[in-house]
């Protein structure tokens, strides 16, 4: 479970990254291109969203079948 979370985490990283670089790519005159790096950009957002959304769900999994146990944090007296 852990290496499945720490992948998760890196193509959530790697798509946060993919956006970063199509929003700062620039020296596109074209209109036509402009629209195709923003389409690029909301494409590699949409990717983290989705990747964050199994990554939760793969964990809300994990927890349910008892592969991860909570630990919580520890009540004061």
């Amino acid at each position: 479970m852990t290496y499945i979370a720490i992948i998760g985490f890196i193509a959530i990283l790697g798509s946060l990254g993919a956006a970063m670089f199509f929003m700062l790519r620039g020296g596109e005159k074209d209109k036509h291109e402009r629209k195709s790096k923003a389409n690029s950009m909301a494409r590699a957002l949409a990717f983290r969203v989705g990747f964050s959304i199994v990554l939760f769900i793969c964990v809300l999994i994990a927890w349910h079948l008892g592969y991860i146990h909570p630990t919580g944090i520890p009540a004061g007296r």
